[in-house]
């Protein structure tokens, strides 16, 4: 069981960075559309389907799946799963606030520029490279 669990994790957490890279970038377009426009009511959708039908489904899924993983295979005093913990905290943090973002610009409201969530496009990366580098090389 515990190697059908490990590769569902993978998949949810595939699933869940696609998201977690094209929201953002979503949102680079959707400020620039003129509120109330056909173009910014299908971002709308877009936004909505990406984030309640795939990225926070596949985030619980992943968290669920990997502490099975982490008490499975006793993983819980390791230097590598405390670092990786933090870093996957500091990506369901930023989870939360794209989720914040979508109800202002679901309301019409633009308070921040494109360059704001072009730049926040790229955190989500960085911190999956720190995350594999931790599973993968375990340096901790």
């Amino acid at each position: 069981m515990y190697e059908w669990i490990k590769a569902f994790h993978v998949i949810f957490v595939i699933s869940w960075m696609a998201g977690m890279l094209y929201l953002p970038r979503l949102y680079v377009y959707h400020v620039d559309a003129l509120a109330g426009s056909d173009r910014s009511e299908t971002f709308k959708v877009m936004e909505r389907r990406l984030l309640r039908g795939i990225m926070t489904p596949a985030m619980i899924l992943t968290w669920l799946s990997g502490l099975y993983i982490a008490y499975s295979g006793g993983w819980f005093t390791s230097g590598w799963l405390h670092g990786k913990l933090a870093l996957v905290v500091i990506m369901s943090g930023i989870h939360g606030f794209l989720a914040g973002e979508w109800r202002k610009l679901s309301a019409d409201k633009r308070p921040r520029s494109a360059r704001f969530y072009r730049i926040l496009n790229e955190i989500p990366a960085l911190l999956m490279v720190g995350i594999v580098i931790l599973v993968i090389v375990k340096p901790l």
